[in-house]
């Protein structure tokens, strides 16, 4: 017997129903940050592996768990790139070293590719996106940096949230966490 119209809506996931407005933390979005900005990604952290694939991913839950929320701002403006990360949620009195990658997230953390580098091989220190996040007792930080130069396209997809310490049973480089943003 099929389902009626009403019955069929049952059926929707829950996942893909939209929880809020655009821009409401937890559902990813693509805005405009403002003038000068190029966008603003609101997500929550989820598995690499589930049923809706998640625009930020966790490797370390005992780190970032499943469901802490993280913001990406980018801006630009006369050359210059600054990359704002906000963390709730997360381990709490820790350092996250943060970085933009060159790959997206996936099921394996190293999926993110490397460090996304202005000029290859430079260690010059504006040479890429580097900064520390550091939270709170509660589990919530805020990190920026600003770069003089802008990304090339389509060649810097992801910010990751490397272990730092304390680490526990992960070394500093682990890859905690990776959030999509195509920068």
């Amino acid at each position: 017997m099929p389902l009626s119209p009403a019955a069929g809506a049952l059926l929707v996931p829950l996942a893909l129903l939209p929880i809020g407005p655009p821009g409401a933390l937890g559902r990813p979005t693509d805005a405009p940050a403002g003038p000068g900005a190029g966008r603003v990604v609101d997500a929550r952290f989820d598995r690499a592996d589930g049923f809706v694939p998640a625009r930020a991913v966790t490797h370390a839950p005992d780190l970032v768990p499943y469901g802490s929320q993280v913001r990406v701002t980018v801006g630009r403006a006369a050359g210059h790139t600054s990359v704002t990360v906000e963390l709730a949620g997360a381990a709490g009195a820790h350092e996250f070293p943060a970085h933009v990658h060159t790959g997206r997230c996936g099921a394996d953390p190293a999926s993110s590719g490397p460090h996304y580098q202005q000029v290859a091989g430079s260690d010059a220190a504006d040479n890429e996106v580097r900064m520390t996040l550091r939270t709170d007792p509660d589990g919530s930080g805020t990190a920026s940096a600003t770069v003089p130069w802008e990304f090339r396209p389509d060649e810097a997809h992801s910010l990751v949230l490397h272990a730092g310490t304390p680490t526990g049973p992960h070394a500093a480089a682990d890859r905690a966490a990776c959030v999509d943003v195509d920068f």
